[in-house]
């Protein structure tokens, strides 16, 4: 028999993390790649970071479909602009899905609107915003904003020692 002790992580002295217990490691002789997994993130309930990022996207998306389709019916369709600017300042675009749902119920000629932000929406994300280019720009945000701050709360913590001597 076992003792109960087996299932506590086992403290390897060169290493800061506890190892899985070996009731859990792989034991197969031809695995040697290192399988790492990603952070766990707490407090989100449902859904991933991802999805609420996601969620934000969809919402965004939506947000510049509606641009779109404004600044095209500026330019040939100055009744169709009016009502759809009409529309805007009563109703919060903060929520996409809501705010097109409300559109299309608002009149037959809102929903015709409505139908064309949703057809926009769904080709600027399929074939016009730059998945790799956010990615790109999301990590250099977060080296930078990182290096800043880190860079500024130094520059604190050393000025006010070199004033004081």
């Amino acid at each position: 028999m076992e003792s109960s002790s087996s299932f506590l992580p086992q403290i390897s002295p060169h290493s800061f993390f506890p190892q899985k217990p070996s009731k859990w490691r792989n034991t197969t002789s031809h695995s040697t790649r290192i399988k790492c997994q990603k952070m766990y993130v707490p407090g989100f309930g449902e859904a991933s970071p991802e999805a609420k990022a996601a969620k934000h996207l969809h919402d965004f998306f939506t947000y510049v479909a509606v641009r779109i389709v404004d600044a095209q019916l500026e330019s040939y369709n100055f009744e169709g602009h009016a009502e759809l600017q009409e529309f805007l300042e009563k109703h919060p675009l903060n929520d996409g899905d809501k705010f097109c749902a409300d559109l299309m119920r608002e009149s037959s000629r809102h929903k015709a609107l409505a139908l064309r932000i949703l057809e926009v929406r769904s080709a600027y994300c399929k074939n016009d915003f730059e998945w790799d280019n956010l990615k790109r720009l999301a990590s250099q945000m977060v080296e930078d904003r990182n290096t800043r701050l880190m860079r500024d709360y130094v520059s604190e913590t050393i000025l006010p020692t070199e004033n004081e001597s």
